[in-house]
């Protein structure tokens, strides 16, 4: 009777992750496809001038393969560059200007805020609120905010100002194109990306009428109207996640956003071992879950019924002879394994990586864990020597 029961509650666990891969097959925006790239354009009348921000601390090592593809724009309107060096003790500066005297190009401007952020700041958002304040003297239609490990193609610029402008949106993100050489890197990368996506789906992002909001940081074209109206970056000045702080911020102001996938923008950063991906992760994942112990346990419980049950059900199936579970975990599998394939194309990977997706999750739901267990340990949402308080422990600017 017990072993009745316990085939029993797997049956019915597998079909209810079953079911919940049905909808986010169909119900969840069809975040698991692939095709949304930047929206038909025009070429505009006249081409707006544009004020490029890149925030960079420590960032010697990847200057020299992203900073020269930004002065290389091919761009018909004004356009420059102003590189804010956040503090850095690699000579990240100085590099800078090597960089723009041996390249040439767009014009360089390298300047710091001179002072560490203040308390409410993270620093990046305190470096691009110095790079802004230095870009209002130009007047610029649009900023672009990138970081300093993005490479962009040479017409990178000239597409996006072309989409916001014939679209009429407010912000146009990308989201870069992440390195995946090492093989942590084709194992995990692609599965974060699509995590994103399932999480903010991009078609609905697009949508004036949808409240789905998000961003890619490495790559977001501004109309600087709008961030003056959304008080960017003011109003999410303790945002660790700052660019779905940024999109939401905008369209609740009533503007008009774009997010998808790129093709002309690379990030150049290595994630060659898995602590380093695992780093990358768990800085800032608990402050998505809003630092809430309920949504913690919440998210661990749905990350296990969606991405752990179907191979599970598979197994417990086939020890205990439950082909009612073996099929209904199979299929969940299955989907699971079918939305994952666009995404691994996208990034160039073997189909074969699609149904190890269960053993990724797995991994992101220890990253999450850990997450969490830094932040009560004082350590959480750390980044290069900085440490950031969740945002209602600041101080409000009013």
């Amino acid at each position: 009777m017990g072993q009745t029961a316990h085939v029993s509650a797997v049956v019915w666990i597998a079909a209810v992750s079953l079911v919940a891969w049905l909808w986010l097959l169909l119900g969840r925006g069809f975040f698991w496809r692939t095709d949304v790239g930047l929206p038909p354009r025009g070429e505009p009348d006249v081409w707006p001038s544009v004020c490029v921000i890149v925030p960079a601390r420590d960032e010697a090592a990847v200057l020299p393969a992203s900073l020269p593809s930004l002065l290389a724009q091919d761009y018909p309107g004004r356009a420059e560059v102003f590189l804010i060096d956040d503090g850095s003790s690699d000579g990240t500066g100085e590099l800078a200007r090597a960089l723009a005297r041996r390249h040439g190009g767009l014009p360089l401007t390298v300047d710091s805020p001179g002072c560490e952020p203040p308390a409410g700041w993270t620093g990046k958002l305190w470096a691009v609120r110095h790079g802004i304040g230095l870009a209002r003297a130009r007047g610029p239609e649009y900023l672009l905010l990138t970081d300093a490990d993005i490479a962009h193609a040479p017409d990178s610029l000239r597409h996006l100002v072309a989409s916001a402008r014939t679209g009429g949106f407010d912000v146009v993100s990308q989201m870069a194109r992440l390195r995946t050489r090492s093989p942590w890197e084709r194992l995990v990368v692609p599965a974060f990306v699509y995590f994103f996506a399932q999480l903010y789906p991009f078609r609905r992002i697009g949508r004036r009428n949808a409240r789905t909001a998000a961003a890619a940081g490495g790559c977001v074209l501004l109309r600087a109207e709008a961030a003056e109206r959304a008080r960017i970056p003011q109003a999410i000045r303790h945002a660790v996640i700052d660019d779905v702080a940024l999109a939401r911020a905008v369209k609740d102001g009533g503007g008009h956003i774009w997010l998808g996938l790129a093709d002309r923008v690379d990030s150049v950063r290595p994630y060659p071992r898995l602590r380093d991906l695992w780093r990358m992760v768990s800085r800032s994942a608990y402050t998505q879950l809003r630092h809430n112990p309920l949504v913690l346990a919440g998210t661990v419980a749905g990350l296990a019924l969606v991405y752990l049950v179907p191979p599970v059900a598979v197994a417990a199936g086939a020890v205990g002879g439950s082909a009612a579970a073996a099929v209904l975990g199979g299929l969940a599998w299955l989907v699971m394994a079918g939305t994952y394939l666009p995404m691994l194309r996208h990034y160039g990977q073997p189909p074969w990586l699609a149904p190890l997706l269960p053993f990724t999750a797995s991994l992101y739901l220890l990253m999450t864990v850990d997450s969490a267990v830094r932040h009560h340990r004082g350590r959480g949402a750390a980044w290069k020597g900085r440490t950031y308080a969740r945002p209602d422990a600041v101080p409000d600017e009013g």
